[in-house]
């Protein structure tokens, strides 16, 4: 009987070799989010030992190093949730990569946090419940901490499971929840919330309609045009100096404020002046970068790659400056009652406030915002630079008009509502000359439901999980509010 033929040394090293990769490639894949929780957990730790240090301890330093905790906490899901809005259709459109996106969101809303931020403060603190109707200062230090751990709870449940919910939204259902729980539902101004809800549906409307009305525009003056190129030569930096003129005007009225007030009108003339400057430095660049190019619609994304990076970035800083104050805002108020023993509608935010608020933002978007990003920049529609220019041109006038008003609008909604808006718009066109087609050429074939269904170009089933979040934050946020307030008032006056 003949010996077995032994087996060859260097297989067995290949196949053991070959199940440690593998279960090194497992290992990393399940530590990954580890690592972020890690970095979140530090940063939250670090947010407490800094507010016990400026904070003086006769005060009751406990209670404000616990509400910057919650504070640091709201802010990391800011960052991963609403920042994925800004920089989703730029990753989408492949104009920027993801760790791009992630590096000039983080450096764009720091500086919009520190340098802008905070105006808001004053509408998201009285004008959506009465303090005057608060017993004791501090119940109302009770109800602004359980709607600062309510808003941040249901944002960390609305990022784990994908969905691009509005922190506004958040605050604003938990300050309402905590506000009733506290004091009944006189306690709020349904006026004030009304008009804040009117915001909610028309910040996604306009965002759209306004993105749509670019799109039409681009393709109409551009697209569609015989000679493309051309075309863009003529039009693609005056779509860059509205940009630039619309920022400009925003800068000079909230970004200069601490240095100089500039008021409207004059902020108008500064932003009209930017913007025929730019158009003119810009020409140069896009005559140039035509140079050589073929007159088809792919040379076109070459010439708002850059448009829409600087775009995004702006938008950004926009972010920071309207939204930490959902982060900071109620921390805010806490401190402010917890140092002076008064309960203020409108309070000065301390610097490590606003530091907590923007490093917040940066380390939530570095950590958990990739997950957001994909799902606005490519799973509700297909978007291109062109596209996506729209959709941050859009965001930009609609969220600055917003900031001047002082309203706490959604960026999430107006983000969004920009991404609907081009691809609905899309869907519209498409069939408008498929039929124009048709009449023309004698083939109006009918099309099955199944084959029209097929061909719509925004996925239906995100639009209404999206929409459904959307619905449900506001009162999922004030229940869940009422809730936390309940057991921390009961808890400390037992």
């Amino acid at each position: 009987m003949e010996n077995p033929t032994p087996q060859d040394p260097w297989k067995t090293i290949d196949k053991d070799l070959h199940r440690i990769s593998v279960l090194e490639q497992g290992t990393m894949y399940v530590s990954r989010p580890l690592v972020g929780m890690g970095v979140a957990l530090a940063f939250m730790v670090i947010v407490g030992f800094a507010a016990a240090a400026f904070f003086d301890a006769s005060h009751g330093s406990a209670i404000v190093v616990a509400a910057a905790v919650f504070g640091a906490y709201m802010a990391l899901n800011i960052g991963a949730n609403d920042v994925a809005n800004n920089m989703g259709p730029a990753v989408g459109a492949n104009a920027l990569t993801m760790g791009g996106a992630i590096v000039i969101a983080a450096i764009c809303e720091s500086a919009g946090a520190l340098l802008a931020g905070g105006d808001v403060v004053s509408t998201i603190s009285k004008g959506i419940i009465d303090p005057s109707m608060i017993e004791s200062s501090q119940v109302f230090i009770w109800a602004m901490m359980a709607a600062l751990v309510s808003s941040a709870l249901w944002v960390n449940l609305a990022t784990w499971i994908g969905a691009p919910v509005s922190t506004t939204h958040s605050v604003v259902g938990g300050v309402m929840g905590a506000g009733i729980a506290a004091a009944g539902f006189t306690a709020v101004n349904w006026e004030s919330m009304g008009m804040i809800a009117a915001s909610w549906v028309i910040s996604p409307a306009l965002g759209g309609i306004v993105a749509a009305m670019f799109l039409a525009f681009i393709k109409s003056r551009i697209i569609y045009q015989e000679d493309k190129i051309s075309a863009a030569r003529r039009w693609v930096p005056v779509l860059i100096a509205i940009m630039a003129g619309v920022f400009s005007t925003y800068l000079a009225i909230k970004g200069l404020k601490k240095i100089v007030s500039v008021d409207l009108v004059p902020a108008l003339i500064i932003g009209l002046g930017v913007a025929v400057v730019t158009y003119f430095a810009s020409k140069p660049y896009i005559n140039k970068k035509s140079q050589g190019l073929e007159n088809r619609n792919k040379s076109l994304k070459i010439l708002f790659g850059l448009p829409l990076v600087i775009s995004a970035a702006l938008l950004s800083f926009a972010h920071g400056a309207n939204d930490v104050a959902n982060a900071v805002g109620p921390l805010a108020a806490i401190v402010h009652t917890q140092e002076f023993g008064e309960i203020a509608g409108k309070v000065q935010i301390p610097h490590w406030v606003m530091i907590i608020g923007a490093f917040g933002i940066s380390f939530g978007l570095i950590t958990f915002g990739p997950k957001l990003i994909k799902m606005v920049g490519s799973q509700i529609t297909k978007l291109n630079p062109m596209r996506a220019y729209c959709v941050a041109l859009s965001a930009a006038i609609t969220v600055i008009v917003a900031s001047w008003l002082g309203l706490p609008v959604s960026s999430t909604h107006i983000a969004v509502g920009g991404v609907f808006g081009v691809g609905f718009y899309r869907e519209w066109d498409h069939a408008r000359r498929t039929r124009k087609y048709a009449e023309q050429h004698g083939s109006g074939k009918i099309v099955a439901p199944e084959e029209r269904r097929r061909r719509k170009l925004v996925r239906r089933s995100h639009f209404m999980t999206i929409v459904a979040a959307w619905i449900i934050t506001v009162p999922a946020a004030a229940l869940l509010s009422a809730v936390v307030f309940l057991a921390l008032n009961g808890l400390f006056n037992a």
